[in-house]
């Protein structure tokens, strides 16, 4: 079980189904390399160590029964902190709520994962209430960079990046608002999906922003994440957002990759500023798929400007009676954007709703002559700890609000993306936003594979 950091879910669900790899293994090697090197890396903030253990034994006992087990049989995984996991406070990276009583149940979507046998680890670092592009908690510290623990994870999902990308589970599931897997992905080089918005349930996670929130997997290859999104999928009865939408698998699919699919870059606002890693790695990405054209979105600043307006007005909402009797107890950066958030003018909102519906015009406009847009995850590879600034063109600009740069217009329409790493000169990965148009999660993830199959993707494990 040494090797178990560099093993695939694909591989561990094979062995474990087979019989040939336990499953109680499996977890105890997972949690040996979690107690050895997270100290270091500061992706969990609850290891749940007997309740893995005790799934995995059942698992075990399961298949010695002669059962059949789900597609997931026996892989670790974790989830951000504002999943609710039975019997654990559900802290949304924040101090506030671990003062609240533990959870009474699991997350649908941990349900789902255990229902097609994973196993569940425990809770993973974020930034506070989800409100984040760093992965800098001010409650718990850091989640860091596997691949340089001097430099940020990405944020609010960090914690679910740098757990993938370190080894300590193939798998991890977080959440994605103005970009919060794929930024992680982006700076912790692992594979992330955002999908549509309203295509996997959110009951009993903790909210952001409901109108722009969407729950996601992370994976070190397109496999994998495909393995674990058709797991998730399925109507959610308990989340009024859900469309009621029946399971679309899209494992089979990766091997027809990219054959037949119209892939463009995106110019304009995407293509605007001088960052070369970001213009080089999405030249990489289409230069492998032989993608020439070029569309436009020119509705998407207006779209980023109505994201941060959207954000911080429903968060704000969201939080206000927080911030009446606890503001002593939130990050400052968090609370002043919320407060900010809080005395906007309801004439700016109503303005940043009619953009986002242009925008979602002009997107699928775009779409009727392409199935699939490149773009940008992240202006820069990942930012030192603690750096307040970086260079985007000729402007030096805050890290934290900049880092969703690109992916913001994104989410204000919520369209499927794909988040694949390239590993540039360096040492240090950074992502590619491979856009969909709703509902098509499966062409994004065919191109995924495609790009891991010509070498141009990849999520190696950090060597801790």
């Amino acid at each position: 079980m040494a090797d178990l950091g560099a093993l695939s879910a694909a591989a561990i669900a094979r062995g474990v189904a087979a019989g040939s790899l336990p499953a109680e293994a499996v977890a105890r090697a997972a949690l040996g390399r979690i107690a050895a090197h997270d100290g270091r890396v500061g992706a969990f903030t609850h290891v749940a160590t007997e309740r893995a253990l005790a799934t995995a034994r059942a698992l075990d006992a399961a298949r010695a029964a002669g059962h059949l087990l789900g597609p997931l049989a026996g892989v670790p995984f974790a989830v951000k902190n504002l999943f609710d996991l039975a019997g654990v406070p559900t802290l949304a990276g924040s101090r506030i709520e671990r003062d609240a009583a533990p959870a009474g149940r699991d997350a649908a979507l941990v349900e789902r994962m255990e229902a097609a046998g994973a196993v569940c680890l425990g809770a993973l670092n974020m930034g506070e209430y989800a409100y984040d592009f760093t992965g800098e908690n001010a409650h718990d510290g850091p989640s860091r960079n596997p691949h340089d623990l001097g430099r940020m994870s990405g944020g609010s999902s960090g914690g679910s990046a740098a757990a993938v990308a370190a080894g300590f589970v193939p798998l991890a599931l977080g959440s994605d608002t103005n970009g919060s897997i794929r930024v992680p992905s982006s700076l912790c080089g692992t594979f992330g999906l955002k999908p549509t918005y309203g295509r996997l349930g959110r009951a009993r996670t903790f909210p952001f922003v409901a109108s722009l929130d969407h729950l996601g997997p992370f994976a070190r290859s397109a496999e994998d994440l495909a393995l674990c999104y058709d797991a998730l999928q399925g109507p959610d009865p308990d989340d009024a957002g859900c469309a009621n939408r029946a399971a679309e698998p899209t494992l089979g699919l990766l091997e027809r990759g990219a054959a037949g699919l119209r892939v463009a870059v995106a110019g304009g606002y995407f293509a605007a500023d001088d960052v070369p890693d970001a213009r080089d790695a999405v030249a990489r990405c289409a230069a492998a798929l032989g993608a020439t054209r070029r569309v436009e979105l020119p509705g998407a600043a207006r779209a980023r400007a109505a994201a941060f307006l959207v954000t911080a007005t429903e968060g704000a909402a969201l939080h206000l009676d927080r911030l009446r009797a606890r503001a002593q107890d939130f990050d400052p950066a968090v609370r002043d954007r919320l407060l900010a958030g809080a005395m906007v003018p309801a004439a700016w909102v109503a303005q940043a709703q009619k953009a986002r519906r242009r925008f979602a015009e002009e997107a699928a406009r775009a779409f009727d002559g392409v199935d699939i847009i490149l773009a940008p995850a992240t202006p820069s590879r990942a930012p030192r700890l603690g750096q307040a600034t970086m260079r985007v063109g000729a402007l030096d600009l805050p890290v934290r609000a900049n880092l969703g740069l690109y992916t913001q217009p994104i989410s204000c329409i919520g369209l499927p993306v794909a988040a694949v790493p390239v590993w540039l000169d360096g040492g240090l990965p950074i992502g590619v936003q491979v856009i969909a148009p709703p509902w098509r999660e499966d062409l994004a993830l065919r191109v995924a594979a495609a790009l891991e199959a010509a070498g141009v993707a990849r999520a190696p494990v950090a060597p801790l």
